[in-house]
């Protein structure tokens, strides 16, 4: 099993790169012509993907790419060290919720917070005490980029947590040719 690593700062430029090299790997390995282009494209989303998500969050690591040929399977994984809160603490979250609105509605109404609330909702007027989700603007782009992917790739696998993400791809090969 041959492989090859790369690692790159988190910049847009270097997605090119990426791109170029995959797709050199990828030739190499025996992928078909006819699906090259499939593999720039799909490298190209998950590293834009990836470089978002670093850019986004302050990470100062390289976003991670590793081009790996088997006997049957040419693969590629993009990493990223970005934290993905929304898997990993959406139930923490919601049942952090749950407890406040029970207790809210056991005791009738305001702890002292200062936050009131009807069924779920804030009432106007209440302070601020409950932290306002941070921004994710790039998370439709990230989405539709893992969109892409899937209908490029027939063989994709996302894993992400507080700690980054994986983006798996891999595509078959065509046996080597035997010259008489």
């Amino acid at each position: 099993m041959a492989t090859v690593e790369l690692l790159f700062s988190a910049l847009p430029e270097h997605v090119r790169t990426a791109r170029l090299v995959a797709a050199a790997v990828a030739r190499r390995s025996g992928v078909d012509e006819a699906v090259l282009d499939e593999v720039r494209l799909a490298v190209g989303e998950a590293c834009t993907r990836a470089v978002g998500l670093h850019m986004s969050n302050g990470v100062e690591t390289p976003v991670r790419v590793a081009l790996i040929e088997d006997e049957k399977k040419f693969s590629i994984e993009v990493g990223d060290d970005a934290p993905h809160p929304r898997l990993a603490t959406s139930s923490a979250a919601a049942t952090a919720h749950a407890a406040s609105a029970h207790a809210s509605a056991a005791t009738g109404g305001p702890e002292g917070n200062g936050v009131v609330e009807a069924e779920g909702a804030l009432l106007p007027g209440a302070r601020d005490e409950i932290p306002e989700p941070a921004p994710e603007e790039d998370e439709g782009d990230g989405e539709m980029g893992l969109a892409v992917i899937s209908g490029l790739v027939d063989d994709v696998e996302v894993s992400a947590d507080e700690n980054g993400g994986v983006i798996k791809m891999s595509w078959p090969t065509a046996p080597e040719s035997v010259l008489p």
